[in-house]
């Protein structure tokens, strides 16, 4: 697996694995993360992916020279209060679901905690959905996550993790 730094060039690439994954997630029944409606039919969605491949955080991992996943890094989301130390931020986090069970994910949270030690930080932090089955709240712990403060969006539950650099 090859990890490089995104850009706009990836736009149509990542939307594309955000529909596969919202495809995976509602043949789950599991609709409360990301709707059930496709990914690139939200121009609000579209927009968020455009910024994030226009900053310096995309991270796209490929597989066999194909994009597989992707990861953004910057601030933290603006429902989920700063950390009070420095703190390298996962903003986002994709599959594409053609290569589901690969450790695409894990891989790229790997490449945060690396680009963390680089720079200096000791923690890494990210939030995710923490609704139905708890699923994807015990998948950042099994990558070495802790739960830290929940919040609420609306009526989306989410979970903030970290994850500390010298405790790796």
């Amino acid at each position: 697996m090859n990890i490089r730094k995104g850009g706009p060039g990836d736009v149509a690439a990542v939307v594309a694995m955000f529909d596969s994954a919202i495809e995976w997630l509602v043949s789950q029944g599991r609709t409360g993360q990301w709707g059930s409606e496709p990914f690139s039919a939200s121009a609000k969605r579209m927009e968020m992916v455009t910024g994030w491949a226009g900053g310096d955080g995309m991270r796209i991992a490929e597989i066999d020279g194909l994009p597989a996943g992707c990861m953004t890094l910057g601030e933290p989301v603006t429902y989920v209060a700063p950390a009070p130390e420095p703190e390298v931020y996962v903003q986002g986090l994709v599959i594409d679901q053609r290569f589901h069970g690969r450790a695409v994910g894990r891989t790229l949270l790997e490449q945060a905690m690396a680009e963390a030690a680089e720079q200096g930080v000791d923690l890494v932090r990210v939030d995710c959905y923490a609704g139905d089955d708890g699923q994807l709240v015990r998948y950042y712990e099994s990558c070495g996550f802790r739960p830290t403060e929940r919040f609420t969006v609306g009526e989306w539950p989410g979970q903030v993790l970290e994850r500390r650099v010298s405790a790796a």
